[in-house]
């Protein structure tokens, strides 16, 4: 089986030559990580980390980083001694990791899954373990991995329902790639049934809980809100705050159209939008003028460029901030829910106590927003116009919203201390390689 996948993703990488090209000349940095991609390290990071017997802690992109952030701190302030490197798939992952975790030794992009690319980055680091965060399944490399006796086990573990329905067709493949993994650390009962499901064995698979619990964005000054809100144009009476956090095509207007009768109610009301993917920042723009707001780009405001004088809300077009600018919220949407894409984190807002709003697509987050919704946290809406009237309702009642805010905190609070208990098998398998030599 592994010669045909090797076959489709030659195939893959081949119809991809003329976008590479493309990218090589005209994307800032892309050669670099093309380069490390294809095992060619810079010669500054390669003497910090060859030959170390590494922990290689592997984190796809932003929401994996985010999620492995207090993994790395924990088992920095744990293994003071150890190299720790941490690599991820995507540019924006990469530039993620770099403002949020420290503890790490090297960051670098992972190798392409191909036979002879994953075994020289394995023979150039040699890594004493390998790690895997949230569900990160690169048969090659775990083959190869397994095949050099480097342990590995995943961490946060996550599978979304779509990702099973299609693992589910290959599952005799998924089976065998999954046995060379040490043991699952899945973060809810629901996740341990899908790896399960798709070949992992029973008896490798605990429940560990969600280490984006453990993070340390819910913590926020309030010299820290101050500085924010001046940052943004905002001033502390400015009432509410409205955040729409990681949208997609076709949330925007729902959100405008919700903004649109608060602010009937509230002239002072603000909003800030933080798009999925960022190139998204100049039809958002333009679709709020279709409503009569002027919205400015985060990244023009740091530049100096911004020309108007009074706005009506900010599009968060930057890398790393959300999670914090969270804080500033009266009341949170986060997307992928209106849209059919399944959603986004809903533990950030939780984290700074907010009320929050979601669509009807969260099946992605389905033990998380269950706990959350159980407690009257967190409110799904089936549609546009419910989503509207929810949002009104929130900013205008104070005690709704109050009650909101104090089952948020008091959850997080509740169900912190997975990262103590991933590391807790962490530090098993590192024992047992401790008595092998």
């Amino acid at each position: 089986m592994y010669w045909l996948y090797n076959f489709l993703l030659l195939m893959y990488w081949a119809s991809l030559i003329p976008v590479l090209i493309y990218r090589l000349i005209h994307e800032e940095g892309f050669y670099q990580r093309i380069k490390q991609s294809i095992g060619f390290l810079p010669d500054e990071l390669k003497k910090k980390i060859s030959d170390r017997q590494a922990i290689w802690v592997h984190a796809a992109s932003v929401g994996e980083i985010v999620a492995a952030s207090p993994i790395v701190r924990e088992m920095r302030r744990e293994h003071p001694q150890e190299v720790i490197i941490v690599s991820v798939v995507t540019a924006t992952g990469f530039r993620m990791a770099h403002k949020i975790i420290d503890g790490a030794d090297g960051i670098l992009y992972f190798p392409l899954d191909l036979p002879y690319l994953t075994g020289r980055i394995l023979n150039i680091i040699k890594p004493k373990i390998i790690v895997l965060v949230e569900t990160e399944i690169w048969p090659n490399f775990l083959r190869i991995a397994d095949k050099k006796k480097i342990p590995i086990m995943m961490m946060n573990g996550r599978i979304s329902q779509r990702s099973v329905s299609r693992y589910r067709l290959i599952t005799f493949f998924t089976r065998h790639v999954l046995s060379s993994i040490r043991i699952f650390c899945m973060q809810s009962r629901i996740d341990a049934q899908y790896i399960i499901d798709i070949g992992a064995d029973p008896n490798k698979v605990i429940v560990t809980g969600n280490t984006k619990y453990d993070q340390t964005y819910g913590i926020v000054t309030p010299e820290e809100k101050k500085r924010f809100l001046s940052e943004l144009g905002f001033a502390e009476e400015d009432y509410p705050i409205m955040i729409a956090g990681s949208t997609h095509k076709g949330e925007n207007g729902s959100v405008y159209k919700a903004f649109f009768e608060i602010r009937k109610k509230h002239p002072r009301a603000r909003l800030i939008i933080a798009p999925r993917y960022i190139y998204q920042s100049d039809p958002i723009r333009d679709e709020g003028r279709k409503f009569g707001f002027t919205m400015v780009k985060r990244s023009e405001m740091q530049a100096g460029k911004v020309k108007e004088e009074h706005y009506d809300g900010v599009i968060l077009d930057t890398i790393g901030e959300l999670g914090r600018v969270y804080s500033l919220g009266d009341l949170v949407f986060v997307g992928g829910s209106l849209a059919h894409v399944g959603g986004h984190n809903i533990l950030e807002p939780a984290a700074h106590a907010k009320p929050i709003v979601v669509g009807p697509n969260m099946f992605n987050f389905v033990e998380i927003y269950d706990l959350l919704s159980s407690r009257g946290a967190c409110v799904m809406v089936k549609n546009e116009d419910e989503f509207i009237q929810t949002c009104v309702n929130i900013v205008d009642d104070r005690q709704l919203a109050e009650s909101m805010r104090r089952h948020c905190i008091e959850i997080v609070q509740e169900n912190q201390g997975a990262t103590r208990r991933n590391l807790a098998e962490l530090q098993k398998i590192l024992d047992e390689l401790h008595l092998w030599r």
